[in-house]
């Protein structure tokens, strides 16, 4: 990146925040306290000064840099490295559309490159899979092994990629509580990301939204954090449903549901944010909102000082909202409305309240002002790790539409931002991942199937074009993309895994209990987290969707089985059962083969995985019940969620895709390689940790 663009980004975020300036914000995110918010005064503060330090002292680091900084080993003929990541996209699907002639960049791509199968993780896991890109090493390298870890003192679930820290020091005034120092957000991914490597040698990188990557961390280049960047509540995603008819289902996890009463046509209500950290009773704190009811299907709605209308059927723009401590501390959040219905009941939708990027409450960026720099380019947009919001589809607060719309909204940001990236990145790497691919196959696989048990009672034909058009869309993408790459821009197209059918869900603890490895203390019902669980008899259990936990003696709180032989004899023994498990109703093999995790992997964090990883046949998964520890009444059942497609199953049969404009030398990559490859292509040596290796050869 040449100095006069190095320099654009933090001075013109300077002009523009200085004008337009920046809500302080601090308070702890999330339901029983969360993690100091850095306030936007600070992050004003660290902008200039990081702006200026860098126009003061850049000719002194560019000397440095020139003299003491590493230099590639070898010479490289590649500028620039542009790595697209289509989450989830699949590679029997691509093989076909491009068959159909309807992936004419992607045909392309492939005639004059590269187009290969690529393996997977085990398991075949998003955060397991891109971390595994991220690092060049399998999970016991990096020790993500699934979305959720156990606290092993409780058995609850915990994130498994970050881990929040309460400030260690408080003030008490009243019925305040004051924080002296902040509190702080952990990564608990291990491993050196190859971007890092990268800038060892001075070479830029701009990533984007890559999972994994919250909270950011420092390195020579621009980051905007994907997957498991929080909600303002701390979630990773919580809806709101307003209702006036009764129809709250109270069962739904997901979200918040407020019933509503109307009077005169006029709506008095509120939207939940943040819990405010500086009262001791730790309540959220609420912002009213004001809905008035007009003619022509069209609602006046007032929050704060935004006033604007809204018809049925259609998203809001992104309306920002300030939720005050009662400190005169605010913190900004942003979320889109959407009416569902106005009469004669009114329901309505709001996204879940993402992290305000022109305003950061937490740094979900490096450098912290890049965010508010994207703002200031493209608008707002969604900041939230897991936008897409599968669950309100699921549980039916939003319908089919609503969802591919919004679906859809997110990634046209996520496209301006990636084309402001390449525009200023014209030497080094730019990554940036794309999740749509994921989300939509995930709510819509159903409809590649006729039989699928999801699609009772659901509409079927008119959304049986979906994922085919959604890889079109993404053709489209790439052909706008490649006539932005010259000879010596490599680019690359992965997934982090495929697609399959899920049609049925497995519950490992129903099989568990009814086999004497798991004991209830009154009956035979459990709910959510392991609720009723005998632990001082209980020898396994199974949580998340990656496999089973030994209850370990020494480990666990309550565990009982023995390190030595018993943990052996036990891990063998189940590993026999369970592999081939049969679903008789279906006549189908249900579990293809067991892997003691022991043995299977060698890196230093093996033993932070489950003991036991269960790989799928095509069509099955942990059940729902059972990926959050509960027991259920049977061991098989019919997935009908709308969430009908996964790929947590044997990683041999939901490989990911691999496209390059550059020809590899082998027919079997792996998400391992990428980091070596791009080490190699730019001239630096794979460290010798990494477990994959370079899929080009060196003369290219």
């Amino acid at each position: 990146m040449s100095f006069r663009k190095k320099i654009l980004i933090p001075v013109l975020t300077i002009i523009i925040v200085i004008f337009t300036g920046i809500e302080t914000a601090q308070a702890y995110i999330g339901p029983g306290a969360g993690f100091a918010l850095v306030s936007g005064f600070s992050i004003l503060l660290i902008t200039i000064i990081i702006a200026l330090l860098i126009i003061i002292f850049w000719p002194i680091r560019f000397l440095i840099k020139s003299v003491c900084g590493k230099k590639p080993e070898k010479n490289s003929n590649i500028d620039r490295i542009v790595i697209i990541g289509l989450d989830g996209m699949d590679p029997v699907l691509a093989e076909k559309y491009i068959k159909e002639k309807k992936l004419p960049n992607f045909k392309q791509l492939s005639s004059e490159g590269s187009f290969r199968k690529l393996k997977t993780t085990t398991p075949a896991i998003s955060p397991v899979a891109w971390s595994s890109f991220i690092t060049g090493v399998d999970p016991s390298g990096h020790s993500i092994f699934d979305f959720l870890n156990r606290d092993l003192s409780s058995y609850k679930p915990v994130l498994s990629s970050s881990k929040v820290e309460k400030p260690s020091r408080m003030l008490s005034l009243g019925k305040y509580s004051i924080p002296l120092k902040s509190g702080r957000v952990k990564m608990l991914r291990k491993g050196i990301p190859f971007w890092n490597i990268l800038g060892k040698y001075n070479i830029f990188s701009s990533i984007l939204r890559v999972p994994i990557t919250f909270p950011p961390e420092k390195f020579n280049g621009t980051l905007l954090s994907g997957m498991c960047v929080p909600d303002i509540k701390g979630t990773q995603g919580t809806f709101l449903f307003y209702s006036s008819n009764g129809s709250i289902n109270k069962e739904t996890t997901a979200g918040i549901q407020i019933p509503l009463t109307i009077k005169s046509d006029r709506i008095n209500t509120y939207i939940p944010g943040p819990e405010n950290s500086v009262l001791k009773n730790g309540d959220e704190i609420k912002l009213p909102l004001e809905i008035q009811l007009n003619g022509n299907n069209e609602a006046l709605f007032k929050t704060g000082t935004d006033t604007f209308k809204l018809k049925e059927g259609v998203y809001s723009e992104w309306k920002k909202l300030s939720f005050k401590n009662g400190l005169k501390r605010k913190i900004s959040g942003i979320c889109r409305f959407y009416v569902k219905k106005i009469k004669p009941d009114f329901e309505m939708y709001v996204t879940p309240i993402n992290i305000d990027p022109e305003k950061p409450s937490i740094p979900i960026s490096h450098p912290p002002y890049y965010s508010i720099y994207l703002s200031k380019m493209v608008g707002d947009y969604a900041t939230l790790g897991l936008a897409e919001d599968t669950w309100a589809l699921n549980e039916g607060i939003i319908d089919e539409d609503a969802f591919i719309d919004q679906a859809y909204k997110f990634h046209e940001e996520r496209e301006q931002i990636l084309f402001n990236a390449l525009d200023k990145t014209p030497k080094g790497l730019c990554a940036c991942v794309f999740d749509i691919t994921d989300r939509l196959q995930h709510m819509f696989f159903r409809c590649l199937e006729e039989s699928h048990p999801s699609n009772k009672n659901k509409r079927v034909m008119e959304y049986k074009d979906t994922i085919e058009n959604l890889y079109v869309n993404m053709d489209n993408m790439l052909g706008r993309i490649l006539e932005k790459v010259d000879k010596k821009t490599m680019i690359v197209v992965i997934s982090d895994h495929g697609f399959a059918s899920f049609n049925r869900g497995v519950n490992l603890n129903t099989w568990l209990l009814e086999n004497g490895y798991m004991f209830l203390k009154d009956g035979n019902r459990s709910g959510e987290w392991f609720s009723n669980v005998d632990w001082d008899r209980t020898k396994a259990y199974s949580f998340g969707l990656s496999g089973i936990y030994i209850n370990k003696k020494g480990r666990e709180s309550s565990g009982i089985v023995d390190e030595d032989n018993e943990y052996t004899e036990l891990k063998k023994e189940l590993s026999d059962k369970l592999t081939g498990l049969v679903d008789k109703e279906k006549n189908c093999t249900a579990i293809n083969r067991m892997l003691d995790t022991e043995n299977f992997y060698s890196g230093p964090y093996a033993s932070e995985g489950p003991d036991l990883m269960v790989c799928y046949n095509r069509g099955y998964r942990n059940s729902w019940e059972c990926a959050s520890g509960s027991v259920s009444d049977s061991v098989f059942e019919d997935n009908t969620k709308h969430w009908s497609g996964d790929h947590c199953m044997d990683p041999e049969q939901v490989p990911g895709v691999f496209f390059c404009n550059k020809k590899i030398n082998t027919d079997q990559p792996d998400i391992k390689d990428i980091a070596p490859t791009v080490l190699d292509a730019f001239g630096v040596k794979n460290p010798p940790y990494m477990q994959g290796k370079s899929l080009i050869n060196s003369k290219q």
